[in-house]
């Protein structure tokens, strides 16, 4: 997994902004972070000609005054020193191809964007990103705070459940191994188990070997750099493993759910992954982080198919 260390931060000049530049510490003190680029994106920026003549440093008196404002948020909450370099830019346009431009310019390696409490836009605006993005995405509830000692990694045992939990260590490692990993597999007893002549609590103890046999292939695989990982299996009765693995998240009181992105296929939603897609909609109050291995992004075509 490649090493974190260029990331940009979504500052909209709300009260969100607060949660935001506190996770920009956290991640500058906490990791091998070397530049935070804080964007602020300006929807409507047209003005006609006519007006530019008369008024010619409008644009740039506007550019202006929002950089103020964003570093003014940012020495505001703010605390310490930190190794990394920071850096405001103002950009205009639609938010997400905003910022999905300026992550390929920069070379960027993590988005990071907020979610108000309630606010369905903020959702949508994620999914987006996460569709399209070269490069992983974390997503940060209003009023979160910035820790990563508890985190939870979903997995099936695929590749892209690898590179999740191959960030959770990263993650582990540069916190002085003090976080705890629990990586969850949910599992369902398929429909038909009765042809096999065993009971539902039978066929659910098969299923669960087989998951335990599966965790011990997939562990194998990985370099645990030493850090203690804990497995759980757990059952999925109500045909959504989402809420199995919120549920999951909120007993052992984790601070952020990591998951990884299925690469490509043929449709966006299956590109980005299904449980994914599902987390980034009902998960609205632990950080969630979309890992994606660099530069696999969605082609031209899964692009026209999300519009």
């Amino acid at each position: 997994m490649y090493p974190i260390k260029k990331v940009i931060i979504g500052l909209d000049l709300s009260d969100l902004d607060k949660t935001m530049v506190e996770f920009a510490d956290f991640l500058a003190k906490a990791s091998a972070v070397e530049d935070v680029h804080f964007v602020n994106v300006i929807k409507n920026l047209h003005i006609p000609k006519d007006v530019l003549k008369e008024f010619p440093d409008m644009v740039d008196n506007v550019i202006k005054e929002r950089k103020n404002e964003m570093e003014q948020k940012f020495e505001k909450f703010i605390s310490g020193k930190h190794k990394a370099n920071f850096h405001f830019n103002v950009v205009t346009g639609k938010i997400a191809d905003s910022i999905l431009k300026f992550t390929k310019e920069k070379d960027i390696d993590l988005i990071v964007m907020g979610r108000r409490e309630k606010a369905e836009q903020s959702g949508a605006l994620s999914q987006r990103l996460a569709r399209r993005a070269a490069c992983s995405l974390l997503i940060i509830p209003e009023g979160t705070t910035p820790k990563m000692d508890k985190i939870l990694v979903p997995s099936d045992f695929s590749e892209h459940s690898k590179l999740a939990l191959e960030e959770a260590i990263n993650i582990a490692q540069l916190n002085d191994n003090s976080t705890e990993i629990t990586v969850q597999n949910v599992f369902t007893v398929p429909t038909g188990y009765h042809y096999t002549g065993k009971t539902f609590e039978e066929f659910t103890e098969v299923m669960k070997k087989n998951a335990v046999k599966s965790y011990k292939k997939f562990i194998n695989s990985i370099d645990t750099k030493g850090i203690k990982l804990k497995a759980v299996y757990s059952q999925d009765t109500n045909e959504d493993v989402t809420t199995d693995m919120i549920d999951k998240a909120h007993e052992i009181n984790a601070n952020a759910i990591i998951i990884g992105a299925k690469g490509r296929t043929a449709t966006t939603a299956f590109f980005l992954g299904s449980i994914a897609e599902r987390l980034i909609q009902l998960d609205n109050d632990i950080p969630l982080m979309i890992v994606r291995p660099k530069g696999k992004n969605a082609g031209f075509l899964e692009f026209l198919k999300e519009l």
